[in-house]
C-alpha cells in the first residue's frame, strides 16, 4: 500500500467509481484492541484522490459572490462570528497567521463595516474585536449562498450516491475538525 492511501471498511459497489473494481462481498473486520479495524476485509482509500475532490469542492463552493471578501477575510470574519469577541492574538493564533497580518484583515474589515474594535474590560492595553450587525448579515449572506450551491449541485447525485455521502458525513466532519 502506498503512502498515500489508508485503509477503510469495504464499501458497496453502487457507491465505487464506475472504473473501480467490484468490492468482494466481506464482511466489517472487527475492530482490533486499539478501535481500528484489523487488516481483514478492508479496502483502501486513496488519500490524494480525497484531498484533490475536497479541495475541488471547496473551489467551487467558494466561486459565488464573497462580498468582494478575500478567503483570507472571509475566515477571520467567521471565525470572529463563530466565537463573538477575542482577543487580536487569540484570532491570530487561531486563523494561523501572524499577528501583523491580522492586524490588516481586521483593518480591512473595520473600515468595510464589518468588525468592530472594543478596548478589553479586563485588560486596558488589550482589544477585542467584535462582529458588527453588518457583518452578521454578509456572513449570513455567503453561507445561504454557499448551502443553496453545494444543494444544487447534491442535486445530480444519484440516490445511492447521496445515501453514500450522508453516510460518510460523521467521518467528513471529524477530518475536518468540526465533528
Amino acid at each position: 500500500m502506498s503512502s498515500s492511501t489508508v485503509p477503510v471498511m469495504p464499501v458497496s459497489a453502487s457507491t465505487a467509481p464506475a472504473d473501480a473494481a467490484p468490492a468482494d462481498p466481506v464482511p466489517p473486520a472487527d475492530p482490533g484492541p486499539s478501535g481500528t479495524p484489523t487488516a481483514a476485509g478492508q479496502r483502501a482509500i486513496d488519500a490524494a484522490r480525497l484531498r484533490v475532490a475536497v479541495l475541488r469542492l471547496s473551489r467551487r463552493l467558494r466561486k459565488h459572490d464573497l462580498a468582494g471578501l478575500t478567503p483570507s477575510q472571509l475566515s477571520t470574519l467567521s471565525c470572529v462570528g463563530k466565537t463573538g469577541p477575542v482577543r487580536l492574538g487569540d484570532l491570530a493564533a487561531a486563523e494561523r497567521i501572524a499577528p501583523s497580518t491580522l492586524t490588516r484583515l481586521v483593518n480591512v474589515l473595520e473600515d468595510r463595516g464589518y468588525l468592530v474594535r472594543k478596548p478589553a474590560p479586563e485588560d486596558a492595553r488589550a482589544y477585542l474585536v467584535t462582529l458588527t450587525d453588518s457583518g452578521s448579515d454578509v456572513l449570513a449572506r455567503i453561507r445561504d449562498e454557499a448551502t443553496s450551491m453545494l444543494t444544487d449541485i447534491l442535486m445530480t447525485l444519484t440516490p445511492d450516491q447521496m445515501a453514500a455521502l450522508e453516510d460518510a458525513l460523521p467521518a467528513l466532519e471529524q477530518l475536518a475538525g468540526s465533528g
